[in-house]
């Protein structure tokens, strides 16, 4: 039995309260300090009290693991006592990158969305209940939306990425995903229960690609197309994100297109492990 001690003859003797206690206290530290870097990647930069009040801890124990991820470089401070992500961490994902290519093939679609339609492009990726912005391409057009930014951790259904891959979720997972993110949605406003989600999701299955008419932020709109990975599983999204006028009726039909055609092409680097021409 692991984790058990063996007595000569062949008995076990169970773990220690000791043991147990030290396990346990350590898969509570580990889980902390993921949420502070979580948290500190979302905010881009934050202070104590900010990154304390995001992860439910006290600021004496926010402000200690900061501290030490500072030391081991995987943070940084600034002068006005803002915490921001290290340069650590940037070895660290430039290893990782090597085993999960989506953002580097994903570039060049991006690039090609934002020049196409003027547009802020985006690609997101999920991860268990959550969409995780990963990158932007800004558009021309002056005038932009600034809700969305690399690092930001939204529930699924709540911006256009989350609602593009809850779209083309079997139901019963898509019912899975709307009581794992219920809460979190409630905390968010009445516009992203679980009726409006799923109206927003039928809009997928009927046009391939999601709307999300200024439900985070008046006036910021948004749309996107899955992204499949090479399983075929819609694990990625690209956006478009920008003002109302820039998105009304007339005009979805063209970006809709758009965000569809380079969410094949990017899909089908994925299955292939090349890029797109």
């Amino acid at each position: 039995m692991a984790g058990a001690a063996e007595q000569p003859g062949g008995a076990e003797l169970a773990p220690s309260t000791s043991s147990r206690a030290t396990a346990t206290s350590g898969t509570q530290v580990v889980g902390r300090v993921a949420a502070v870097l979580q948290a500190v990647a979302a905010a881009g930069t934050a202070g104590t009290a900010e990154i304390a009040r995001s992860t439910g801890l006290t600021r004496p124990t926010a402000h200690r693991l900061l501290t030490a991820l500072a030391h081991e470089g995987l943070l940084d401070r600034d002068g006005t006592g803002s915490w921001a992500l290290g340069f650590e961490l940037t070895l660290l994902g430039a290893v990782a990158a090597q085993r999960y290519p989506a953002q580097d093939l994903a570039t060049p679609h991006l690039r090609r969305l934002a020049e196409a339609t003027g547009e802020s492009a985006f690609f997101s990726a999920r991860r268990g209940d959550e969409v995780i912005c990963l990158e932007r391409a800004e558009g021309s057009f002056p005038v932009r939306s600034h809700v969305l930014h690399e690092g930001l951790r939204l529930p699924l259904g709540v911006a256009s990425a989350g609602l593009a891959i809850l779209g083309h979720l079997p139901d019963e997972q898509l019912e899975a995903a709307l009581a794992a993110t219920r809460e979190r949605r409630s905390q968010l406003g009445p516009q992203h229960d679980d009726a409006h989600v799923r109206h927003l999701v039928s809009h997928v299955r009927e046009h391939g690609w999601s709307l999300n008419p200024g439900r985070i932020v008046e006036g910021s709109w948004g749309m996107a197309a899955a992204v499949f990975d090479a399983s075929g599983q819609p694990r990625y999204a690209l956006s478009l994100t920008g003002i109302e006028s820039r998105f009304r009726p007339p005009r979805q039909h063209q970006l809709g297109t758009a965000l569809l055609e380079q969410a094949h092409r990017l899909s089908t680097a994925l299955r292939t492990g090349r890029a797109a021409s």
